[in-house]
């Protein structure tokens, strides 16, 4: 029987690392980030001085381990799962609230609203009919669900890659476009002036950008129409879901950013608009997942949301690190349309207009965040990690019998490297990240 020499060294190496003197030392520090396959390490001190004395009660030094903080599965399932958390709680304290969200803001008027890229050209599709059953694709194939080809030009000659791409560029603009349309939408239903929608109502919102098979996101929002003073201040008595409806469809119709570039020795005019596809959905019925008509809770929501928050960031269409040279894009493992997209992103960089699109031609041309909302929808990624960097701090001095209010905590740390130092390193880390998620997953079945 063949058995992969590879294979074998790496299990030998696993071994040898279990035995090692120091891995306890070394787990406890994997442990603490959550198997975190990158982590920052921190070598320094922590005292907890009393205050009141001056004695000092602890003092921890050496090396500790901090998690790497990225949002890609890809680079670090720990570290993604943490961030997809964190969104959802993020996503639903603004749709039902919790986390010092009022929980009336579930009496606001909500949608949630996917908006869409425009067609670039024909690309392979599974279409189904009404009642489920496969079509042929236009290209005359019935594609299976997980066929490469879905997403990708039918003929990549006549595809609009460059189009596509500077689209891409310009998503981020447009969704801002977007917004203030909307308001001015709002305004005109409500028989109110433009600038005095700020004194009536204030538009809330949260979105996240998720990757199409072709290369394309898509924007996944939840908006929700408030008082003046937002979440704390009940939406005035003219706004309901109808009428938010209503100017979302307007402003998806008439929103757009026209740019005068200067391409390749030319002067070209692009304008840049949403795609055909809208998709609207109102969020009520908190005691069902999703009712008969399509309606989404809040619970459900959230959870779909946090979802593509980390999805957006781990697609396999782009790859994980940023491009440096066109002869890199050569070796790239991914699909050759998004290769095409890619390179087609790096060549419209060399314009001095459009000279970021290199710096984001590994994300094919994107160059947004993934998840962003408006300043009053909830509350933000720093305040909920602060308060589980102050629920661990809390129940450390709790374990040393202090009182938080009588303690000084000082702390000296200094960066001194990051990752794991071999391959051995990396499958324990992944094994502890796993053993700690499939435990979770056994308490919330657990759960009555």
């Amino acid at each position: 029987m063949f058995v992969n020499a590879e294979v074998t060294d790496l299990a030998t190496r696993i071994q040898h690392r279990l035995r090692a003197p120091d891995y306890r030392t070394w787990r406890a520090r994997v442990e603490a980030t959550g198997g975190c396959l990158k982590p920052v390490h921190l070598s320094g001190f922590r005292k907890l001085i009393d205050r009141s004395t001056g004695t000092v009660l602890d003092r921890h030094a050496g090396t500790i381990y901090a998690p790497c903080g990225n949002r890609r599965a890809s680079v670090c399932p720990a570290c993604s799962d943490r961030y997809a958390g964190d969104a959802f709680q993020l996503i639903r304290a603004g749709v039902a609230g919790g986390k010092t969200i009022p929980t009336d803001v579930a009496d606001r008027p909500r949608l949630f609203v996917t908006l869409t890229a425009p067609s670039f050209g024909a690309v392979h599709t599974r279409p189904t009919t009404r009642h489920g059953k496969p079509r042929p694709c236009s290209c005359g194939t019935f594609h299976h669900p997980d066929d490469p080809r879905l997403g990708t030009a039918i003929d990549p000659d006549a595809y609009d890659y460059r189009g596509a791409v500077l689209w891409q560029g310009h998503a981020g603009e447009l969704w801002h476009r977007f917004t203030i349309r909307l308001r001015r939408e709002l305004a005109t239903a409500a028989g109110l002036r433009v600038k005095d929608f700020s004194q009536h109502a204030r538009l809330s919102y949260a979105k996240v950008a998720e990757y199409q098979r072709r290369g394309l996101v898509h924007f996944h929002a939840v908006i929700r129409l408030d008082g003046p003073d937002g979440p704390h201040d009940p939406a005035p008595a003219w706004a309901d879901a109808d009428l938010l409806e209503h100017a979302v469809r307007a402003a998806a119709q008439t929103a757009q950013v026209t740019k005068t570039l200067d391409l390749d020795g030319r002067t070209e005019e692009h304008t840049f608009t949403w795609g055909q596809q809208l998709d609207i959905r109102v969020i009520h019925r908190p005691d069902q997942v999703e009712d008969r008509h399509g309606n989404l809770t809040d619970q459900a929501l959230a959870g779909y949301i946090a979802k593509y928050a980390t999805k957006g960031t781990s697609t396999s269409e782009t790859p994980d690190r940023r491009v440096h040279s066109e002869r890199h894009i050569d070796h790239l493992d991914v699909h050759p349309h998004h290769k095409r997209m890619i390179r087609a992103a790096w060549q419209l960089g060399g314009n001095d207009d459009l000279a970021f699109l290199r710096r984001w031609a590994h994300m094919l041309g994107f160059r947004g965040h993934f998840l962003t909302k408006s300043q009053r929808y909830s509350l933000t990624f720093t305040q909920l990690r602060g308060n589980r960097r102050a629920f661990q701090q809390h129940t450390a001095l709790h374990a040393l019998g202090v009182e938080p209010g009588s303690v000084v905590v000082v702390n000296h740390w200094n960066y001194t490297g990051n990752g794991h130092a071999d391959d051995a390193e990396r499958e324990l880390a992944e094994a502890i990240y796993q053993r700690k998620r499939d435990n979770r997953a056994t308490k919330k079945e657990d759960k009555p």
